[in-house]
C-alpha cells in the first residue's frame, strides 16, 4: 500500500482548509519533529524525532519506559507534525499547516528491520554523517528500541490567512 493510498481529508470538519497530499507528503517527510500520542484511558503525548519508510513511521527511544508501557496497554496511536506557522494577532488567529497520521504503533523485534529504521533516522537528521552513524547505532544497538507506528489513515489542514 502506498501513502497516497490512505490519505483521506474526507472527515476534516473545515473543507475548505485542507492540505493537499504532496504538501502533507513533504510536511510528514521533513518536519523536524512531531508528536506522538498514545491511546488508552489517560492521554499521553510527547514531542519526538521520526523518520518516515513507506506508510510506517519510525521512532527510536529507550527499551523499557513510558512509550514501551503504554504499547503494550494499547497499541493505537496518533501522530501530529505542524510546518510553518505564523500568528495572526490582530485577526485574532494563526496560520499553519499540519497533518495527522493515525495508526497502530509497535516495538520493532526484527533486529534488521530496527537496524534499518534507525539508518532512516540518521538518513533524515545526519545525513552528511552517514558512516559515523551507523557506527554509533551499531554501539548504541543494545540499548535501543525502535517503535513502528503503521500508518492507517493520513490527514492534512491549512489555514492560510489573505494578506491585507
Amino acid at each position: 500500500m502506498k501513502l497516497k493510498e490512505i490519505f483521506d481529508n474526507s472527515f476534516v470538519r473545515r473543507q475548505d482548509r485542507l492540505l493537499d497530499y504532496d504538501k502533507a507528503k513533504d510536511l510528514l517527510t521533513e518536519a523536524e519533529y512531531g508528536f506522538l500520542s498514545f491511546g488508552g484511558e489517560s492521554g499521553y503525548g510527547i514531542p519526538i524525532n521520526f523518520a518516515l519508510n513507506g506508510t510506517s513511521l519510525y521512532f527510536h527511544c529507550a527499551p523499557q519506559g513510558e512509550k514501551t508501557r503504554r504499547i503494550g496497554e494499547n497499541n493505537m496511536a496518533c501522530f501530529c507534525v505542524v510546518g510553518n506557522t505564523k500568528l495572526q494577532p490582530e485577526k485574532f488567529t494563526t496560520a499553519y499547516e499540519s497533518v495527522l497520521a493515525f495508526g497502530n504503533i509497535s516495538v520493532v523485534s526484527d533486529d534488521e528491520e530496527r537496524m534499518a529504521a534507525l539508518g532512516f533516522i540518521v538518513d533524515k537528521y545526519s545525513f552528511e554523517y552517514r558512516e559515523l552513524g551507523k557506527t554509533y547505532a551499531e554501539k548504541s544497538f543494545h540499548r535501543t528500541a525502535v517503535l513502528r507506528l503503521d500508518i492507517v489513515k493520513i490527514s492534512g489542514k491549512t489555514k492560510v490567512i489573505p494578506q491585507s
